[in-house]
């Protein structure tokens, strides 16, 4: 969205949205003007995210040893440099070729990203291979995302029809994330996990469908991912503690069997 300061840098006149005829634009030069200075206003950010992208590998994956091999080693980073590119173009809604550019970076990384995917700063994709990004998806800031993770769609409605995903959100190996639901910040989401709806922030979800199991606002380090809940063992565990619960009072309320046969025997 163009803020209003970009406008009136233009010098428009006041009525100059009544002007235009529905499909066509008679003052393309000033409308122009507002698209390049929001495209700019894009790849800034982008090449800002960048650097932010590079930094992040270093907190993220204890492998990573210097620059170089970053650098050279890392699709998660290549696939997000080689979008970020395709981003700006697809924001100066030039056709085919940023599409190309993210088949090229498919071909290369095995991720995909479609072009029009907003994706944060400091996005970290580690191994990569196998996730997908859609269109309408929406990646916040500082996320960390596993391969095989998918950032789906459902249906063929037109529109935004991917999740959103808020900041400081891990997104476990192979796990779904579809439709146009919102995930908030500091959720992490199991591998294996299919999402459907939405989860609040500060959450844990795991489970085919996917279930919030607990609500924390203590901080958590990404990659501690030995501390998943268990949800099978959790409803077994309390199944078993409620049977022994119903057992005991069986047996305050059931009299022995000896004296159940000592009232029953004739004299």
């Amino acid at each position: 969205m163009v803020q209003s300061s970009k406008f009136l840098s233009l010098n428009l006149p006041p009525n100059w949205a009544a002007s235009l005829p529905f499909g066509r634009r008679t003052t393309p030069s000033a409308l122009e003007s507002v698209e390049r200075a929001s495209a700019s206003d894009c790849l800034f950010s982008g090449l800002k995210a960048i650097v932010s992208d590079f930094q992040i590998i270093f907190e993220r994956d204890p492998a990573a040893r210097n620059w170089l091999e970053v650098l050279l080693c890392y699709p998660g980073f290549h696939s997000l440099t080689l979008h970020r590119f395709a981003h700006w173009l697809h924001h100066l809604r030039l056709p085919v070729l940023p599409r190309f550019i993210a088949h090229v970076g498919r071909f290369l990384t095995g991720i995909e990203i479609h072009p029009g995917a907003a994706i944060g700063q400091g996005v970290f994709i580690d191994h990569g291979m196998g996730v997908v990004i859609g269109e309408t998806a929406i990646v916040g800031d500082y996320a960390l995302i596993y391969q095989g993770a998918t950032l789906g769609g459902t249906g063929k409605e037109s529109g935004k029809r991917h999740p959103t995903l808020g900041n400081h959100v891990v997104v476990g190996a192979g796990a779904k994330v579809l439709g146009n639901i919102e995930i908030g910040d500091c959720v992490r989401i199991g591998a294996g996990s299919i999402v459907l709806r939405d989860v609040p922030s500060d959450c844990t979800v795991v489970g085919v469908p996917g279930r919030n199991l607990c609500r924390t606002k203590t901080p958590f380090c990404p990659l501690d991912h030995n501390q998943m809940p268990d949800a099978e063992a959790s409803a077994i565990r309390m199944l078993l503690e409620r049977i022994e619960h119903l057992e005991r009072q069986l047996q305050t309320l059931t009299p022995p069997a000896s004296q159940s046969h000592d009232t029953h025997t004739p004299h």
